[in-house]
């Protein structure tokens, strides 16, 4: 399954870059509106209040109809909206959020999502990988 990430601060690329998986598609300002023919679990970080990052919103009007699955890094420090963008985008695209990690994830969190990954079949029931 094809990884997308959006990375502002550079903790998901640190995230991703430590599960080794090879089918992984980067996010930037320059391709976000680019379009993708294949299904994609979606990785993305929190800005602001709790909001998805601008690009992310670019890619998903374009790309929304391949998206399979959402992780969502965040920082704790902000409370209920920690990691908020995988909720929003989960609950826009009705996708399962896959799990939620803090800035780049503990060695845990890397497995944990790697697993999720590797075992994720969509044409399986989602709500049987959503942790969340």
């Amino acid at each position: 399954m094809k990884v997308v990430f959006y990375s502002f601060t550079g903790n998901v690329r640190r995230f991703l870059k430590r599960t080794e998986l090879e089918d992984i598609y980067e996010i930037t300002e320059a391709n976000a509106s680019e379009k993708i023919s294949e299904p994609f679990i979606l990785v993305t970080g929190t800005i602001g209040f709790g909001e998805v990052p601008a690009p992310v919103e670019q890619f998903l009007a374009e790309n929304s109809t391949w998206i399979q699955g959402v992780a969502a890094s965040g920082n704790r420090n902000w409370g209920n909206n920690f990691a908020k963008a995988g909720v929003t985008i989960s609950q826009t695209y009705d996708v399962p959020l896959l799990m939620k990690f803090e800035l780049h994830g503990t060695l845990k969190d890397t497995l944990e999502f790697k697993e999720k990954v590797v075992n994720f079949d969509e044409s399986y029931g989602r709500e049987a990988l959503q942790s969340y």
